[in-house]
């Protein structure tokens, strides 16, 4: 798996250099935040979650790369904007300082401007695939990361800020905003082979959905537990910002029993995909088991 991982992170990394702008002018200070945030570091978990959604179906290709590159740079987008003063207001992403902090608001958010945008370019360029199916991985990129997903997710955590939020509240909102992108990782890198029947997205849609709420649990438990030099990033920013998240609703026991259950649920789901998910299975794992 570590052979996998790695194989992976290469693949993606060598593509995103061939298709991200090179630190020059006119627009040097631009490129060059760019190229800082995506490349400095981060689990790259989008891109593994799409290379196993590949291997559930079939084979990874030269498509499978560029889907998985397309993912990174609109998660590395989002991350961009996260950080910003009017969003969540955080001055540390992957162990290092935030884009703006690095750079500047506007730049920063030009920055995350050009990585959407570079994101869907990608998925125009895909090589040997039928129209309808490119359709619909530029469809899946969109509706998790705009309005029917991520936007929203955001949008119902700036405005729980300082509130106590229910359960189903909580759920659905990081249902939207980390598990939804996490979904269509998981499906753009199985439709991307071309090969994906109805019955293996379905079972691929019932793993993704639980992995991704258990991303966002193991997120909060991290929060509380881990420390700031591990994770990369400030360690109790929620709880200083008043967030609601699954330990202040639920408390770390219940977050960790939680976790377990999804993780529970997702490996179920990928039965009907034999020994083919296998890679699902231990990405899976090191989600839920991850110290940082």
């Amino acid at each position: 798996m570590e052979t996998f991982i790695v194989e992976c992170h290469d693949q993606v990394n060598d593509q995103l250099e061939k298709i991200l702008p090179m630190e020059a002018e006119p627009a040097k200070r631009l490129n060059t935040a760019i190229r800082y945030s995506v490349f400095s570091g981060g689990k790259r978990i989008r891109p593994l979650l799409c290379y196993g959604g590949a291997c559930a179906v079939g084979q990874p290709d030269e498509n499978t790369t560029k889907i998985a590159a397309s993912l990174e740079m609109m998660h590395t987008y989002s991350l961009i904007h996260d950080d910003l003063p009017a969003m969540d207001d955080d001055n540390l992403r992957r162990g290092k300082r935030a884009c703006h902090i690095e750079f500047d608001e506007g730049t920063a958010i030009l920055a995350g401007d050009a990585l959407q945008s570079l994101a869907i370019k990608q998925l125009t360029e895909l090589s040997d695939i039928e129209p309808s199916i490119n359709l619909e991985l530029i469809r899946l990129l969109v509706r998790g990361s705009g309005i029917e997903g991520m936007v929203t997710g955001q949008a119902i955590d700036m405005a729980s800020t300082g509130a106590q939020v229910d359960l189903p509240t909580l759920v659905e909102m990081h249902r939207l905003k980390t598990a939804a992108m996490i979904q269509s990782s998981v499906l753009m890198g199985a439709l991307g082979t071309g090969k994906a029947t109805e019955d293996q997205l379905d079972a691929l849609k019932s793993y993704s959905t639980a992995i991704g709420v258990a991303f966002q649990i193991q997120d909060d438990i991290l929060d509380v537990e881990s420390t700031t030099q591990t994770m990369g990033k400030n360690q109790g920013a929620d709880t200083r910002a008043e967030k609601s998240t699954f330990t202040s609703v639920l408390g770390v026991d219940s977050a960790k029993e939680n976790v377990k259950e999804l993780y529970d649920d997702c490996i179920s789901s990928l039965e009907p995909l034999g020994e083919n998910a296998d890679k699902l299975r231990h990405i899976a794992n090191f989600i839920v088991t991850r110290n940082f």
